[in-house]
């Protein structure tokens, strides 16, 4: 079984020879992040599937928020390419959770932690994230325990 780094790299060399340009400098782009998350810290390693997945959220995430600050400043161009980057790595990212199933998710984990108080919202938090477990953004799980709590 090959490992999603096997995969994107795989996946480039397609892109590359197909000369869909967008595709091959996105995957280029999130494989020297994945680079440069093994040679982090004292010496080189591999990452584990998780530990590039959340390479490539943390890298998706980049490119929405550029797109917006992108957008919001009246550079269409600019957010459309950040857009496109962002959708790219969408592709390997597993599928989002909506609001409705994020709040199912939450509700359980607070219900199973005994979480009630803003006192807890620590405690809550990480139990949720655990729940949820990378198939939704931090900021709408907080706001989502926030609201559970309420907060």
């Amino acid at each position: 079984m090959s490992t999603l780094k096997d995969v994107l790299t795989n996946d480039m060399r397609t892109a590359l020879k197909a000369r869909d340009e967008m595709t091959t400098s996105t995957l280029r782009l999130a494989l020297a992040a994945i680079g440069n998350a093994e040679v982090a810290g004292k010496e080189k390693r591999e990452l584990s599937d998780d530990e590039i997945l959340a390479v490539l959220t943390r890298e998706a995430k980049k490119r929405r928020e550029a797109a917006t600050a992108f957008a919001d400043a009246g550079r269409a161009e600019q957010a459309a390419k950040e857009q496109a980057e962002g959708e790219v790595l969408d592709r390997y990212l597993p599928k989002q959770l909506s609001d409705e199933e994020i709040a199912e998710i939450v509700s359980g984990a607070l219900a199973d932690g005994g979480f009630t108080g803003k006192a807890q919202m620590g405690p809550a938090m990480k139990a949720a994230q655990a729940a949820v477990a990378g198939r939704a953004e931090g900021g709408r799980v907080a706001a989502e325990v926030r609201r559970q709590l309420g907060l």
